[in-house]
C-alpha cells in the first residue's frame, strides 16, 4: 500500500515537471522576441511547479505567524532580483508546502523501512529553495563585485567631460549589455525618472541590493552631493579603491588554491601513483618470498 501511494505520487511530480516544461517551450516559441538587454528571471523549475498552489496558503504566509520569516525572505528575493519574479508571500507558501511534502515523504519511508532514503528527500525539499536563493544573491554580489570598478571608470570619464551623473548613466547603460550591476542602475534611474529625489533611489537600490562595495559607493555618492564636493572625483577615489580591493581578492583566492588542492591530491591522485610505482614492486616480492 505505501509503495503504491509513494508510486502515485512520484509519477504525479513526474507528470507536472513535464507539462510544465511543455508549457515553458510553448511560451517560449509564442513570446515575441524581446530585446538584447533584456535579462529574464526564471525560477527553476522544482520550485514552478509548486507555485500554482501558492495561493492556497497564501492567508498562511501573511499571518503573524511568519512575519520574521516573511521579512527575512523578502530581503532575501530583493538582494537576488527575483522580487519582481515572485512576491514573498508566494515564495513562503511554496516554501510550506515543499516542507509539508517532504514529511509526507519522510513518514512513507519510514513506515517503508527506509529511513535514508526519507531523510534525505526531506533534507531536499526543505533546503532547496534556501539553498538556491543563496546561491544567486552570492553569484550576483560577485558578479556586482566585478563589474563596478569598470563602471565607476566609465562614469568617471563621462562626468569629467561635462555630463552630469544622470546623463552619464543613462548613456553607460543603453550600450553596455545589462547584468546585475545594470539591472539595479537601471531600476534606480527609471524611478529617479519618475520622480524619486536621486539620493532617495540610490539610497533604495543601496538598501536593496545589500553589497558592501556597491553600498560604500552609494554612500559616498549621496554625501557628495550633500557637501557639494565635485562626483568625478569620489567616483576616481571609489573606483580605484574597488580594484584595489578586487586585486586583493584574487591574490588571497590565488594563495588558497594549493591548499584547497591539497584534498582531491591526497585522496585521488597520491593513490593511484602508488599503485603504479609500488604495484610492480609489491608483486614481485610476493613471487620471490610466495616461493
Amino acid at each position: 500500500m505505501v509503495y503504491t501511494i509513494l508510486a502515485s505520487l512520484c509519477t504525479g511530480m513526474a507528470v507536472s515537471c513535464f507539462l510544465i516544461l511543455v508549457f515553458d517551450l510553448a511560451s517560449m516559441v509564442q513570446l515575441e522576441k524581446q530585446e538584447e538587454n533584456v535579462e529574464s528571471k526564471r525560477l527553476p523549475v522544482f520550485i514552478r511547479m509548486f507555485l500554482p498552489l501558492a495561493p492556497t496558503l497564501r492567508k498562511l504566509a501573511k499571518s503573524e505567524l511568519f512575519d520574521t520569516f516573511r521579512r527575512r525572505t523578502a530581503e532575501m528575493l530583493e538582494m537576488s532580483g527575483f522580487d519582481e519574479a515572485i512576491s514573498c508571500e508566494d515564495f513562503v507558501s511554496v516554501r510550506i508546502i515543499m516542507g509539508a511534502l517532504g514529511f509526507l515523504f519522510f513518514f512513507l519511508m519510514l513506515f517503508a523501512g527506509q529511513l535514508l532514503m526519507g531523510v534525505l528527500i526531506l533534507f531536499l525539499l526543505v533546503i532547496y529553495p534556501p539553498t538556491w536563493l543563496k546561491g544567486v544573491i552570492r553569484r550576483r554580489h560577485l558578479s556586482i563585485l566585478k563589474a563596478l570598478p569598470n563602471m565607476l571608470d566609465l562614469l568617471t570619464l563621462s562626468v569629467e567631460a561635462g555630463k552630469n551623473f544622470l546623463t552619464a548613466l543613462r548613456d553607460i547603460l543603453e550600450k553596455r549589455p545589462i547584468d546585475p550591476l545594470g539591472e539595479e542602475f537601471l531600476r534606480a534611474l527609471r524611478e529617479i525618472q519618475l520622480g524619486k529625489s536621486r539620493q532617495k533611489a540610490l539610497k533604495e537600490m543601496s538598501l536593496r541590493v545589500r553589497q558592501p562595495e556597491l553600498s560604500s559607493v552609494v554612500d559616498s555618492i549621496v554625501q557628495a552631493e550633500e557637501l557639494g564636493i565635485s562626483i568625478g572625483q569620489i567616483l576616481k577615489v571609489q573606483g580605484d579603491q574597488l580594484r584595489t580591493k578586487r586585486f586583493a581578492r584574487a591574490e588571497t583566492l590565488a594563495n588558497e588554491a594549493p591548499v584547497k588542492i591539497l584534498f582531491p591530491v591526497v585522496i585521488f591522485i597520491f593513490p593511484s601513483v602508488f599503485l603504479i610505482l609500488l604495484g610492480p614492486i609489491a608483486t614481485q616480492a610476493m613471487k620471490v618470498f610466495g616461493n
